[in-house]
């Protein structure tokens, strides 16, 4: 979409089915006004009442999207205009109430705003103005009730994960997280580059017993090999040149809470022994120290890498990696958890607008496919970071695929069936595996395939079993 442009004007007839579980509520006793509504949305349910108590009745039965109230009738049969929006309002906080005003009624249009009513319209209708309150009354729910499902399906940030998914991948994470937080248990995250593996870590830590305790993030791949022992460990005066005082390292600091170690595959086979005593015994030497310091802290690492791989490739302690795998966690790639990259993108579009003061409104429809048909190598990072730049550099209302540096890849789907076929048997694996929690057996029913086809699935989508053990 190029920069000032806005979304392309809506067909009304195109909304024809879509809308009609639209419900808009009309209250008047004037014929002619309700003549002439009748007329202008024949894309939406509408309902017509002449007095006040049949339309609260069944206002309270189906909550309507939109209630129309004629002052005039309010005043007369309600007992005034803040009485009458009243009654919607404590039926539900999101109806929106527009009060129909004669003209010249100035002061009952801000009566009726100081009551709670979301617009107000002056009578004679006009066939163009109304219909563009009611439409523009109905997105603004909409938008609202975006926000709430947002706020509803973060089932973890409620105890301050941060983690957002509805997708059954994510799901089976958070439970996963959840049943293994209140232990001690030495967890690796095996995940891509941007999947959120420090996110799910966190969870772990702030779900647990040690919440109130640090939690230390280290990345085994960004400290030089020199540094990353004394980063760690901590050293004592005079162990090296330049370490003229004690230095605590970050087992130390973690003191009773957790450590957290980012691309565990990076590190030196020298220091693998150093950690393998720490998670066997719990105890740490500083460089240049002899003494024993016991420390209590819980370890949760992270790769991107295929540990057993390493393993065999001798670049990894075969009992370091046993010691450290009591839990394995898989997170899902953006690209498996279907729903979450419009979640995740609105969510991350209203934090950006906050933050920047930006005046965008949402995304454009093409930006929205353009998002669905990406593949996302970066994963939520990458999503995070172009939603950002997009808000940071848009001119106009509305971020398109152009903002989003996603033009390219609108229209470019692959439709073929054997690419669905594909995604699909993926997408079944995921689920059979999550579900049984790795258990072979228990997966091969319940995708109805023999052991050695679940084998040949695995195989072909380079999955592994372990990767969903709970335990």
């Amino acid at each position: 979409m190029s920069q000032n442009s806005v979304p392309p004007p809506v067909n009304p007839e195109s909304l024809l089915q879509a809308d009609r579980s639209k419900r808009v509520i009309v209250v008047s006793d004037d014929d002619g006004f309700r003549a002439t509504v009748r007329g202008l949305f024949p894309e939406l349910d509408v309902q017509f009442f002449r007095r006040l108590a049949p339309a609260v009745d069944i206002a309270a039965a189906l909550v309507p999207d939109v209630v129309l109230l004629d002052v005039d009738l309010a005043l007369g049969d309600a007992g005034g205009i803040q009485a009458a929006i009243g009654h919607f309002l404590r039926l539900s906080p999101s109806i929106k109430v527009i009060a129909v005003v004669a003209e010249g009624q100035r002061e009952h249009a801000s009566s009726a705003l100081q009551s709670g009513a979301s617009d107000f319209y002056h009578l004679p209708v006009e066939p163009v103005v109304l219909p563009m309150l009611v439409r523009r009354a109905l997105r603004v729910r909409e938008l609202e009730q975006e926000n709430q499902a947002l706020r509803g399906a973060q089932p973890i940030e409620t105890s301050g994960s941060g983690i957002l998914g509805r997708s059954a991948a994510m799901q089976s994470v958070l439970r996963i997280v959840e049943k293994v937080s209140g232990t001690d248990a030495t967890v690796v995250l095996l995940g891509e580059s941007g999947s959120g593996k420090e996110l799910v870590a966190r969870a772990l830590h702030r779900q647990s017993l040690r919440s109130a305790q640090p939690f230390c993030a280290i990345n085994c791949a960004a400290i030089p090999e020199a540094l990353l022992e004394s980063e760690l460990f901590g050293h004592e005066r005079g162990a090296f040149t330049g370490a003229v005082r004690q230095s605590l390292g970050r087992f130390e600091l973690a003191a009773g809470g957790t450590v957290f170690l980012d691309e565990i595959g990076e590190m030196p086979l020298v220091l693998q022994a150093k950690l393998l005593r720490v998670v066997q015994e719990r105890v740490i030497e500083r460089v240049g120290g002899r003494v024993g310091i016991p420390i209590d802290i819980r370890i949760v690492c992270a790769t991107h890498r295929d540990l057993p791989a390493l393993v065999a490739a001798q670049a990894f302690r075969e009992d370091l990696f046993y010691r450290l795998s009591q839990m394995t966690i898989r997170i899902p790639p953006l690209r498996e958890r279907d729903g979450d990259v419009t979640l995740l993108a609105r969510f991350f579009l209203r934090e950006s607008v906050r933050r920047h003061s930006s005046r965008v409104c949402g995304f454009a429809p093409d930006a929205m496919e353009a998002m669905h048909r990406y593949h996302w190598p970066g994963n939520v990072r990458e999503l995070q970071n172009r939603v950002e730049t997009a808000v940071i550099m848009a001119d106009g209302a509305w971020i398109g695929a152009l903002e989003l540096g996603l033009e390219g890849t609108v229209g470019g789907a692959d439709f073929s069936l054997r690419h669905a076929r594909s995604a699909a048997e993926r997408k079944a694996l995921d689920r059979a595996l999550a579900v049984a929690s790795g258990n072979l057996s228990r997966a091969s029913a319940l995708l109805g395939v023999s052991r050695p086809t679940l084998y040949d699935l695995l195989s072909k989508h380079a999955m592994r079993a372990t990767d969903f053990v709970v335990g």
